[in-house]
């Protein structure tokens, strides 16, 4: 039996963070996790010379005033090397008028007004939305409210044109397109559908307008999106060194197998087992950075106790499936870009989201480049297949994908270096996620902020963190949920004025 004050489950960001800002404030924390490295879907894997970022390519919150360099400034630890996108994504929707997505305000107004005319109204009321949303957010809200507590950082939080925007709380991106009598301008409705889905998984008609409104607005000065050097890990390995400098018990290659609350000592229990042995940890608090879907397996005689939150658990919508695309290729073997990212209209895909190395990032070998390509799919239509029909299915997409890429990017089928592909199937296995699910819950207005699942549960000192919990999903999100509980965790502890 290990015991410690905080177990968290976990070491994606959201757990290597939460792991780290308690850990600092003195707390003894274990950090538990399945897979024999951290970083979760912002982690990477190595083929032959080639590393390959597994899901997230980019970074958002590495500014000053960003979420990542409050923490790293907190934890006394240098943010990792990294260089601006500009223009932070190129989206192409096959009419002859690719979009990029400038760092520079200027350029982005003139690119918007140029891309589609008369559309300026929509874009100053996004800015105005997120400017409301970026103060309140920096001021620390816990969302949505479980206790006092939580409503007394709410309100501490608030400014006075939060009181405008409040409003729109139900309201979608729709809304406001409809508001600025854009409804029904087509070609603006395709741009936004294929950016939303990336930030939201949602489309104009269902993200919620709050939080479309900033997730459109975080390329641009003086926030941006952020390209690492090396790769993803970089942001694992630099939280990884505070963890070791304040004694965090790291455990690595052990699965949860269950987490029950031990009535006799007053704690949680978690059960985990590595390849060759099992183990037992206790702690007063838990921290689960798994997505919450994954409690109906591991929480199962608690649950039993509380079933409308059982329920609840079982009705959450369902998170998309993603299929990936790993390649490498010389660099003179694809047409000239100008942007680490592309994401492009695909009539057998709807979309492709293009991510492309820079030449002498650490990611290839100079003069070569590493591609990758993901889109969204079902999760269904993956698990449902016997060995023959997914084998065959898998190739079919590597087939077509290819295909998208080297018509896209003037490639030559020969000239491909490394070639493969990632299912939901394959997700599964590396993350653990159920049915290997990416990204968190869908943000639309009926479970977005307020209205979404509590960091706390119904269960004294079990607690959720990650891309299902406020404000969403990226790094920067999950990081903002793992300072949100931090600070409640701290709260219960007699700590209350803790902020970043």
């Amino acid at each position: 039996m290990r015991k410690s004050e905080i177990v968290v489950v976990g070491a994606g960001i959201a757990g290597l963070t939460s792991a780290a800002i308690l850990s600092k404030q003195g707390l003894s924390v274990t950090l538990i996790e399945s897979h024999n490295q951290s970083g979760g879907c912002a982690g990477t894997f190595k083929r032959k010379n080639y590393i390959f970022d597994v899901g997230a390519t980019q970074v958002a919150g590495l500014e000053k005033g960003g979420i990542h360099s409050r923490i790293f400034d907190f934890l006394d630890i240098p943010i990792p090397e990294a260089t601006i996108l500009d223009p932070a994504c190129i989206v192409d929707l096959n009419d002859g008028q690719p979009i990029s997505i400038w760092y520079e305000k200027s350029k982005w107004i003139t690119e918007q007004e140029m891309q589609f005319p008369g559309s300026s109204r929509f874009w100053k009321l996004c800015s105005l939305i997120h400017q409301s949303n970026w103060i309140f957010a920096n001021n620390n809200p816990v969302l949505p409210i479980s206790n006092f507590w939580d409503f007394s950082q709410l309100l501490k939080a608030l400014i006075p044109s939060n009181l405008v925007t409040g409003i729109l709380l139900k309201s979608t991106i729709f809304d406001l397109l409809r508001i600025c009598g854009l409804s029904n301008n087509e070609r603006l409705i395709k741009f936004l559908n294929l950016q939303l889905k990336l930030y939201s998984q949602e489309d104009v008609y269902n993200t919620a307008a709050l939080y479309g409104s900033t997730v459109l607005q975080m390329g641009h000065h003086p926030h941006g999106l952020w390209h690492l050097k090396k790769s993803m890990q970089a942001l694992s390995e630099a939280l990884e060194i505070s963890l070791s400098k304040t004694g965090v018990n790291q455990i690595f290659g052990q699965k949860v197998n269950s987490i029950d609350f031990d009535e006799a000592n007053m704690c949680w229990k978690v059960s985990a087992n590595s390849k060759k042995d099992s183990f037992i940890y206790q702690a007063k608090d838990l921290i689960y950075t798994a997505p919450p879907q994954s409690l109906i397996k591991h929480l199962k005689d608690p649950l039993k106790r509380k079933q409308s939150y059982k329920n609840r658990l079982n009705n959450l919508p369902n998170p998309s499936g993603a299929v990936v695309f790993y390649s490498a290729l010389k660099k003179e073997h694809i047409k000239k870009t100008s942007s680490n990212h592309y994401q492009f209209v695909s009539k057998e895909f709807g979309s492709l989201f293009v991510s492309i190395s820079d030449d002498g990032d650490g990611r290839a070998p100079k003069g070569e480049i590493t591609l990758i390509a993901s889109i969204f799919t079902k999760t269904k239509d993956w698990f449902d297949l016997d060995r023959t029909k997914y084998l065959k299915k898998k190739k079919d997409f590597m087939k077509k994908i290819s295909f998208e890429l080297e018509s896209q990017f003037d490639i030559d089928q020969e000239n491909w270096l490394h070639r493969e592909l990632a299912t939901p199937l394959g997700f599964e296995k590396w993350t653990n996620r159920p049915n290997g699910i990416v990204g968190g819950l869908g943000q639309n207005p009926d479970i977005f902020g307020l209205f979404g699942l509590s960091s706390r549960t119904p269960f004294e000192g079990l607690w959720l963190c990650g891309d299902s919990i406020y404000p969403g999903e990226g790094t920067a999100g999950v990081s903002q949920s793992a300072l949100m509980v931090s600070r409640q965790i701290l709260a219960s502890k007699g700590i209350e004025n803790f902020n970043l």
